[in-house]
C-alpha cells in the first residue's frame, strides 16, 4: 500500500513538474515567437518598399533615358539649324556679290546695244537641245569674247497649244536648259545672264499653221554689250550720265 502510494505520489510530482516545465517553455518562447513574426513583418514590408523602389528606378531610369534622347534631338536640330543658318549667310553674301556685280553690269543700259543674237528652236513638247542648238549656242558665246560689261538675255517661249499655265512652265523650261549648257558648257557667268518664260505670248508668226507653230516654239537669245569704262559712250570719261 505505501508502495503505491509512492508511486502514485512520483507520478503526480511528474506531472505537476511537466506542466509547470511547459508553462516555463511557453512563457519563455512566446516573447521569441512575437519577436520573430515582427521581424517576418517587417522583412515583408521591407521586401515591398525594396521592389517599389527598384520600380521607382526603373521609372527613373526610363525618364532619364527619354531625357537623354530629348536632348541628343535637340543638339542635332540646334547643330542642323546652324547649319542652316550658315548656308543661308554664305548664300546671302554670294546673292550681295552677284548684285552688286550685276549692278556694274546694266550701269547706264542705254550704252547696251545688241552684239550677238540666235533663236533654238524646240520641237512640240520638248525642253532639250539638239546638237545643232548648241552649236549655235557655241559660237554665240564665242562672240563675247573678252567683253567686260555685257549682259545675255534669254526669252523662252511656245506655241499655243495646250493650257496656258502649261505653256508658261515649258518655257521656262526651254530657257533654263538654255542657260544651263551656257554656264556649264561654255562657261558664262550665272550672274550675266536674265532668263525668262513668257509662255505663248509674243509669237514669232501669229499664223495657225504648223509652220507657225514651229516658229513659236523657241528660246531667243541676245548678247547686250557696251565699250568698256573709257573707250566712249555715256560712262566714258568726259562727263557721262550719272
Amino acid at each position: 500500500m505505501r508502495q503505491s502510494f509512492l508511486l502514485v505520489s512520483l507520478g503526480v510530482a511528474a506531472l505537476v513538474s511537466g506542466c509547470a516545465t511547459k508553462g516555463y517553455v511557453k512563457k519563455s518562447v512566446d516573447p521569441v515567437q512575437s519577436k520573430v513574426d515582427q521581424v517576418a513583418t517587417e522583412t515583408n514590408k521591407n521586401t515591398t518598399d525594396i521592389q517599389q523602389t527598384n520600380q521607382n528606378v526603373d521609372k527613373n531610369r526610363t525618364a532619364i533615358s527619354a531625357t537623354d534622347e530629348k536632348a541628343t534631338g535637340a543638339d542635332r536640330r540646334a547643330g542642323e539649324a546652324m547649319n542652316s543658318a550658315t548656308q543661308a549667310n554664305q548664300k546671302a553674301d554670294k546673292d550681295t556679290q552677284e548684285i552688286s556685280q550685276l549692278r556694274g553690269v546694266i550701269a547706264n543700259i542705254d550704252d547696251y546695244k545688241v552684239s550677238g543674237q540666235a533663236t533654238v528652236l524646240f520641237g512640240f513638247n520638248r525642253a532639250n537641245l539638239t546638237n545643232d542648238d548648241k552649236q549655235q549656242l557655241d559660237m554665240l558665246a564665242s562672240s563675247i569674247g573678252n567683253q567686260k560689261r555685257y549682259f545675255v538675255a534669254v526669252e523662252g517661249f511656245t506655241d499655243k497649244t495646250g493650257p496656258a499655265s502649261y505653256n508658261l512652265d515649258l518655257s521656262r523650261r526651254r530657257a533654263e536648259a538654255v542657260v544651263q549648257y551656257l554656264v556649264a558648257e561654255k562657261m558664262v557667268p550665272f550672274y550675266q545672264i536674265r532668263t525668262i518664260g513668257l509662255g505663248d505670248q509674243q509669237p514669232a508668226d501669229s499664223g495657225n499653221t504648223r509652220d507657225a507653230r514651229a516658229k513659236n516654239r523657241r528660246v531667243e537669245v541676245k548678247i547686250f554689250s557696251a565699250p568698256a569704262l573709257g573707250e566712249g559712250g555715256g560712262a566714258a570719261a568726259g562727263g557721262g550720265s550719272r
